[in-house]
């Protein structure tokens, strides 16, 4: 591969890590209702467990509660499940019709739990993105090797993976100390 082709590819894989990283912090709770905070919930829909983004409209009509419209009666119950087996922590309430989550506030130590979730969340964003540096190093030194490049165009190469590496990396951070400030703070 050419250097270009692997800082193109480094680059997207380098975004889709941070991506998955975002993804997970929206699922956190921070004390305020959000539909993100449902959006990893898979229920069991004939057989095959789907996300509760395809089966319901979710509100949140005020800022401490959310409100789960299912397009198919049949499945509350299922949702009621599939909502109190996850890992999100809420209790939900079903009325026949819709299923009401409030949201409580956050206790000093279940947001220092939080913290700690966001900081390993980062660190696994880290260290996919520095093993994504790796492979892209390897296909350079490759390169070099089968005098497809020179010394000099593997080293700029290699100086500018660093680069891509130390800009997701810095994304990551900012978006770490985001998340940390807004769990410790609302």
């Amino acid at each position: 591969m050419e250097p270009d082709e692997v800082l193109i590819d480094a680059e997207d894989r380098m975004k889709k890590a941070v991506d998955v990283f975002k993804d997970a912090l929206q699922g956190l709770r921070t004390g305020r209702a959000t539909p993100g905070l449902v959006d990893s919930v898979r229920v069991n829909y004939h057989g095959s467990p789907t996300p509760l983004k395809q089966l319901a409209n979710i509100s949140v009509p005020e800022p401490q509660q959310l409100v789960i419209r299912p397009f198919d009666q049949s499945i509350l119950t299922e949702i009621v499940k599939a909502i109190q087996s996850s890992d999100a922590g809420m209790a939900p309430n079903s009325d026949g019709r819709l299923i009401r989550i409030n949201v409580p506030a956050l206790s000093t130590e279940r947001r220092r739990e939080l913290v700690q979730r966001v900081g390993k969340f980062a660190e696994d964003a880290r260290v996919s993105i520095r093993n994504i540096r790796r492979d892209a190093n390897k296909h350079v030194e490759q390169a070099e090797k089968d005098k497809a490049i020179s010394e000099d165009q593997m080293k700029t190469a290699k100086d500018e993976i660093q680069e891509l590496t130390k800009k997701f990396e810095g994304v990551v951070n900012d978006q770490a100390k985001h998340k940390e400030e807004e769990v410790m703070n609302e």
